[in-house]
């Protein structure tokens, strides 16, 4: 059954990417269709295609959809392999691209996903229930320094090496609040009282289960591929390793390559970034640390 999820920073998505009724539009994470099904009753006689890893999100997403619209197809695949899936299906640009960095509603509601750090389940986080790789594995058999990598590089987890340490010493863990029982005793009570720390180790977990970093990083680079003149290209990003990596690779491509005065240079990508409303804060505590980041490939 599918459980409400509110789509972050919606009517932003929906008003910066500009949709024609012909044109053809690309959802990276579709989740369980909350925008997807608001830019499909947008483009009557246009395409969407929506990507997803999650084969429940597919599943229930598609029954949605297709009260809305047949002008829709559903692929079960890791985003990193869109343009491909594209030219497969004969797509070779695109008039828009949404990408929503964050996790789901009900994955995080669902305890037995393994994603919740205040629910009883087994260590999972996989967004892609097909693949072998989860976070039970990684908790019980990665190494100290691969721990404390991930640590360092996937969030700000404080302390990461005193961390690592006590997750190697009481292996094997089994459970999520076993999990965070040992992460909250590995620290000192000051920080413990500032803010759950497990908040910040499982998302260092649940990046490196799901390989986002990387896959963000080939988005980012096929999304500029297949962008049409006048396309929009929509990131919303949750913390701020994902939203460096999107500002770098934005920032990259939109600063002047001649190195002469903005006179001597014409555009070719423009972006703007855009922060969630205070109503909508107010409604979907969830959004308090969206930002959203549009980068438009000039005509």
């Amino acid at each position: 059954m599918m459980e409400k999820h509110i789509p972050v920073m919606l009517n932003e998505c929906l008003e910066q990417l500009e949709l024609k009724v012909d044109g053809t539009y690309v959802d990276l994470t579709l989740g369980r269709g909350g925008h997807s099904s608001e830019i499909l009753r947008r483009i009557p006689k246009g395409k969407l295609v929506a990507f997803d890893k999650d084969t429940q999100a597919i599943k229930e997403s598609g029954l949605r959809l297709s009260q809305i619209s047949n002008n829709f197809k559903l692929i079960h695949s890791d985003n990193r392999f869109f343009k491909d899936e594209l030219e497969k299906n004969g797509i070779n640009s695109v008039d828009g691209i949404l990408l929503d960095l964050g996790v789901s509603s009900p994955q995080l509601d669902d305890a037995q996903r393994g994603f919740s750090y205040s629910k009883e389940a087994r260590l999972d986080m996989r967004m892609d229930q097909t693949q072998e790789l989860d976070a039970h594995y990684i908790i019980n058999n990665w190494t100290e320094e691969e721990l404390v990598k991930i640590f360092y590089e996937n969030a700000d987890v404080k302390l990461p090496k005193r961390v690592a340490k006590a997750v190697i010493e009481n292996r094997p863990i089994e459970t999520t609040l076993d999990f965070v029982e040992i992460i909250r005793n590995s620290l000192p009570a000051k920080i413990v009282r500032q803010k759950n720390p497990a908040k910040a180790v499982f998302q260092a977990i649940r990046i490196a289960v799901n390989n986002e970093l990387d896959s963000l990083r080939d988005v980012l680079k096929q999304g500029l591929a297949v962008l049409k003149p006048g396309g929009k290209f929509a990131i919303i990003s949750f913390h701020s390793i994902e939203d460096r990596i999107v500002k770098r690779a934005f920032g990259e491509i939109t600063k002047d390559p001649t190195g002469k005065l903005p006179v001597m240079f014409e555009k070719t990508f423009t972006v703007k970034t855009i922060k969630p409303k205070k109503q909508e804060i107010e409604i979907n505590r969830r959004s308090r640390s969206a930002k959203l980041r549009v980068l438009t490939k000039e005509r």
